[in-house]
């Protein structure tokens, strides 16, 4: 009963409803900002040494575009899912909420299942981080966002926990919110490195 008076008393926008919620809003967006400066400098790390693999297999050589477009598709998926969570949140229905954080954790974990298939297939074939400046480039910067998809498993995990026991209140709506921003951004990330790090790989190779 608890549950349901708070979520009927809940205003528009929850997440903003209050100076916390929205002091939180805003410390995000400068988290987020730090993150976009460290994945940058990887990035051109990555651009950098991405042609120096000291004899080891090149990308043209180890990449499975069917593999990479999977996953893509699957966190691409998951972010679409998490929109949903987020327009359940402003019909504050919790109930809402969990199914589509929860299908957002299915793909996500979907997701890491291939890339650590991914990992171990490339290791089998002679590329490991110690194999080249190629391989520790593209393992710091694919497996620091597997990390970051990782994390954000945990994260949406956790608040699922708690709402059950809290319910949706200004204080956790912000909460969902928050987690869904965090989604968006490593999907984002992922379209880069999709890009940058597979099909430019793959064009790279082509061209030469």
């Amino acid at each position: 009963m608890a549950t349901h008076h708070a979520n009927a008393v809940l205003p528009d926008e929850p997440e903003k409803a209050t100076l916390e919620g929205k002091n939180k809003l805003l410390g995000f967006w400068l988290f987020l900002g730090g993150e976009t400066v460290l994945f940058g400098s990887l990035f051109a790390t990555f651009i950098a040494l991405r042609d120096q693999a000291n004899g080891g297999p090149t990308s043209q050589e180890l990449f499975d575009m069917s593999l990479v477009a999977a996953a893509t598709l699957l966190l691409l998926t998951s972010s679409m899912t998490a929109v949903m969570a987020t327009l359940a949140l402003h019909k504050k229905n919790l109930k809402q909420i969990q199914v589509w954080l929860t299908i957002t954790v299915i793909l996500g974990l979907g997701f890491l299942g291939l890339e650590i298939y991914e990992f171990m297939h490339y290791v089998h074939e002679g590329h490991k981080i110690s194999t080249s400046a190629f391989g520790s480039a593209f393992y710091t910067l694919v497996g620091f966002h597997g990390g970051h998809v990782a994390f954000g498993i945990l994260w949406i995990i956790l608040l699922q926990v708690s709402a059950t026991k809290k319910g949706l209140t200004v204080v956790t709506a912000p909460k969902f919110y928050l987690a869904s921003l965090y989604w968006h951004f490593i999907d984002v990330v992922w379209v880069f490195i999709f890009t940058v790090v597979y099909l430019m790989g793959m064009i790279g190779g082509k061209v030469g």
